[in-house]
């Protein structure tokens, strides 16, 4: 997918991206933090982190579409590869998020045979889980915008001057 009615598609998918990845990102947090929440939210943030997941390369590919169409840059070419690392948080977020998910359902015993690999049980994964969960959260969001303020420099960095 390149272009959305004739509009890059980049344009349009970044604001995916930049929404429901630091949204991931804060389920993620909450959810490894909070009991209560974990309950409700660790399994639709757990399929939301995938989602990112997928959304991430085709928004990248719909980017170097449109880097490739547009003079050379360095602006750009900055922002592209800042933009090759969302994948690395969105993986990161997603692995975290599916971690806390599974150990929520085996704490329930909603896992086959009673399985525990995950050691719902135990204090010290908890909190290793947790502070893997928060650190990530804080990372990811860190990229997004890292990337997002490098692709609005590049966007926009000649509009005062009127270029």
């Amino acid at each position: 997918m390149q272009t959305v009615n004739g509009l890059p598609a980049h344009v349009l998918l970044v604001h995916a991206i930049v929404v429901l990845l630091p949204l991931s990102a804060a389920l993620l947090a909450l959810t490894a933090i909070w009991p209560a929440a974990r309950r409700r939210l660790a399994g639709p943030n757990a399929i939301l982190a995938l989602l990112v997941v997928v959304l991430v390369p085709i928004t990248t590919s719909a980017g170097e579409f449109l880097e490739h169409r547009l003079a050379p840059n360095a602006l750009i070419h900055q922002h592209a590869e800042l933009g090759d690392t969302a994948i690395y948080a969105a993986i990161g977020v997603a692995v975290l998020a599916l971690i806390v998910w599974w150990r929520q359902r085996e704490g329930r015993g909603a896992t086959p045979a009673k399985r525990a690999y995950l050691a719902p049980a135990s204090s010290a994964v908890t909190a290793v889980v947790t502070v893997a969960a928060v650190v990530v959260s804080a990372a990811a969001v860190y990229d997004v915008v890292r990337i997002g303020d490098s692709g609005a420099k590049a966007s926009w960095s000649g509009w005062a001057q009127g270029s």
